[in-house]
């Protein structure tokens, strides 16, 4: 958090919270919503898109979650608490300097080391970090699942043909076939309305 954004915290320490004013999109965008009404769903309330890489940086600087998993950006003294439609942070794929798949959030962090892995079932892919949940971006969601192979080194891709696909244990592949150092993690099946208690956030705090 930045140091203006703790000094003007502790100057006024009780400005009241705010919501429906700010989301993230599944995409990994930051949307802002100015008559405050963003709570309802997405197609009904998209908001208007924020561009300013200023303001798109000092978001992501001051970006944090409560106790409660309610996620929020602290704009000075003010608590913005955000609306979620897909995860607190979206994920994308590029490669590190030995040409190693890498996840990075839609602030730019590294993400990770995975700690779980979750399918739900229309096919979008979460993971779960000590930074937070997070939902690979459908851009990227290819990549990563041909990035990630099972505990022997298989595609994760003979797995999902599978007609009853039981738990699997998966990590981020090398390129070439090369693996990195990273253990294996499990994958599961997401049940239907349990993403929340699940991955441990709220959506519309």
């Amino acid at each position: 958090m930045d140091e203006q954004v703790l000094a003007a915290m502790a100057r006024w320490p009780d400005v009241p919270a705010v919501r429906g004013w700010l989301s993230l999109s599944a995409r990994g965008q930051w949307r802002l919503h100015p008559r405050g009404r963003g709570w309802g769903v997405p197609d009904e309330e998209p908001g208007e898109a924020i561009t300013s890489p200023q303001i798109l940086a000092f978001i992501g600087r001051n970006y944090l979650a409560d106790d409660a998993g309610r996620w929020f950006f602290q704009n000075g003294p003010q608590r913005v608490y955000v609306r979620l439609d897909g995860a607190p942070w979206i994920l994308g794929m590029d490669a590190d300097a030995q040409g190693h798949p890498r996840l990075r959030t839609h602030t730019g962090r590294d993400y990770g080391p995975v700690a779980h892995w979750w399918l739900d079932s229309g096919g979008r892919l979460y993971a779960r970090s000590a930074q937070g949940a997070g939902l690979v971006s459908d851009r990227d969601l290819a990549r990563v699942v041909e990035a990630l192979r099972t505990a022997e080194g298989r595609p994760l891709d003979d797995w999902l043909e599978r007609p009853d696909p039981a738990g699997i244990a998966v990590r981020l592949a090398g390129d070439a076939g090369s693996d990195r150092a990273e253990a294996a993690t499990p994958l599961g099946l997401l049940a239907d309305g349990a993403l929340e208690t699940t991955l441990g956030f709220v959506r519309r705090p």
